[in-house]
């Protein structure tokens, strides 16, 4: 045995004697903690090197810091995974949190919705900027483009529950990383309707208006053909292959002008769309500018994988906004959105060479399967779809068919794993999935809602064909029951239903149930 030195440590009870596994689980553990990084950067080479890819992984962006933005990631370019693009938008007062066209003038009033300006420059500024910047970077592995529009304001008036935070690491909710966003709010403003804690009353249609304009719908185009020719003068960017549009952005993007944007990402393969519906007669006007979108998406991003879209809602909003005359509703919005047969038609053509296609609520199940002989999905392992059909109270004959439809579709997926159909709102819940398992050469079917489902013996014929065009495999049925009184919004009835492929971005669901909670004592439709 050779001796040590005298005071010398064997290497391996040294620092650098530790498995480097372990060295960097040491170092995320700190990192996670909250050390000073740049305290933990000084302790090697290694930690170095980890500290800048943990640093410039997830980097939040606004048009501020667009001038050095280049400069910045020069040298680490390759280690940014995702981009938070935060438009944020000038801060307002109570004169204008719920604009009151009598005390402010017509001029005035309609400035107060008008979003063309970040607090900094204005909105095509930043994007010349970024597009600018990002069309420089080599499109080396994945980078996502997470894109938000607010203002700081729209939190600290009607609707203080709202968050403005980046979407998560993975592909389960932070956390709370919502509830830490909201936990030092004061939540007792009586002059906003908050009392204790707790909206006691909806906001006024106005203070809803506010939140929900479109962005640059007034200016700084002369027209809207005007704004299309400008997007389509953005230099191309290569790099990005994810976009995030979450539900936390009420402002509204111009479905024709998205569809243009989203034509500057040659390699653009996965999309989280998560618009608001409208509240009002614009519903019509949007949708077909959604015709536009699904189009444009069919046509133009070839190399599209995964597309997930997701209309969001507040149940409370339609009767806030209910506008009435002589009795006679005039608000020109169903309570309960009724998507447009076309839209579904659009969205069933986009989906035809994904591998993935979550859309709920923007398009119903029902029509969707409404397919044409010739329509195949050779790529598509998983598919999402709403359906209103899914109800008690609807006529179970047209619900056999539809899922009979949606049989007769599965057919036409040679590799489908997962589909699923679902509805929610306030006291309802319900899922229908098919999930084959390969490896083991099985299928299940599962029902799982607040109210029970009774299949026609034609429904189960249809299924036990897509199952049998598969020798030796075999067809499972499991039912499952929810509480109805559990089921407070959509939001809830998502969390019960367990969906086994993502319909929404894991920290848009937290919102939305947050948003509910606190809206608990509102009346919804």
């Amino acid at each position: 045995m050779i001796p040590t030195s005298l005071g010398k440590k064997p290497r391996h009870s040294t620092w650098d004697g530790l498995p480097a596994e372990i060295r960097l689980l040491i170092l995320q553990s700190l990192i996670k903690d909250g050390c000073a990084l740049g305290l933990l950067a000084t302790v090697s080479r290694e930690w170095q090197m980890e500290v800048e890819r943990y640093n410039f992984a997830r980097l939040r962006l606004t048009p501020s810091r667009l001038v050095n933005f280049g400069a910045m990631t020069q040298r680490n370019r390759a280690l940014v995974r995702y981009i938070w693009f935060c438009l944020e938008l000038d801060d307002y007062d109570c004169t204008t949190c719920a604009p009151d066209h009598e005390i402010l003038g017509n001029v005035e009033w309609e400035e107060a919705f008008e979003i063309s300006d970040t607090d900094k420059c204005p909105i095509t500024t930043a994007f010349r900027n970024l597009f600018s910047i990002l069309s420089t970077w080599d499109p080396h592995g994945d980078l996502s483009l997470d894109i938000s529009i607010y203002s700081p304001s729209d939190s600290e008036h009607w609707f203080k529950y709202l968050t403005f935070v980046p979407d998560t690491v993975s592909d389960t909710p932070g956390e709370g990383e919502v509830e830490k966003a909201i936990s030092n709010r004061d939540y007792h403003d009586p002059q906003h309707g908050w009392f204790a804690g707790f909206r006691h009353s909806a906001p006024p249609k106005y203070a809803i208006r506010k939140v929900f304009p479109s962005v640059m719908g007034v200016g700084p185009f002369d027209s809207d053909q005007s704004e299309l020719q400008w997007w389509d003068q953005l230099p191309s960017v290569p790099a990005v292959t994810s976009l995030l549009f979450r539900q936390q952005n009420r402002r509204r993007w111009k479905p024709a002008s998205l569809a243009h944007m989203f034509a500057r990402f040659p390699r653009l393969q996965v999309v989280y769309y998560e618009p608001w519906r409208e509240w009002d007669f614009m519903q019509s006007h949007t949708d077909r500018a959604y015709r536009y979108l699904f189009t444009s998406i069919q046509n133009s991003n070839s190399s599209l994988k995964r597309l997930v879209v997701f209309e969001n809602f507040n149940q409370q909003y339609p009767t806030t906004i209910e506008q009435f005359r002589g009795g006679v509703e005039t608000i020109g919005c169903d309570r309960i959105r009724k998507p447009d047969p076309t839209i579904s038609q659009m969205v069933a053509l986009a989906s035809l060479k994904l591998e993935h296609l979550a859309a709920s609520f923007i398009a119903d199940a029902s029509q969707f399967f409404e397919i044409r002989p010739d329509w195949e999905w050779p790529n598509l392992t998983s598919l999402v779809l709403t359906s209103r059909l899914l109800t008690p109270d609807e006529d179970s004959n047209e619900i056999g068919t539809m899922l009979k439809a949606a049989a007769a579709a599965a057919m036409k997926m040679p590799r489908l794993q997962t589909m699923e159909i679902w509805n929610g709102r306030k006291g309802l819940a319900a899922l229908f999935r098919y999930q084959a398992f390969r490896d083991i050469q099985q299928a299940v079917i599962v029902w799982r809602g607040t109210w029970r489902l009774a299949m026609e013996p034609s429904t189960i014929q249809a299924w036990e064909a897509v199952v049998h065009q598969y020798d030796g495999w075999r067809l499972d049925w499991v039912e499952e029951q929810l509480d109805e009184a559990a089921i407070k919004s959509h939001g809830d009835a998502l969390q019960h239903l367990r969906l086994s492929s993502q319909a929404i971005r894991p920290i848009s669901l937290q919102q939305i149930q947050v948003e509910q909670k606190a809206l608990e004592s509102v009346d919804t439709v």
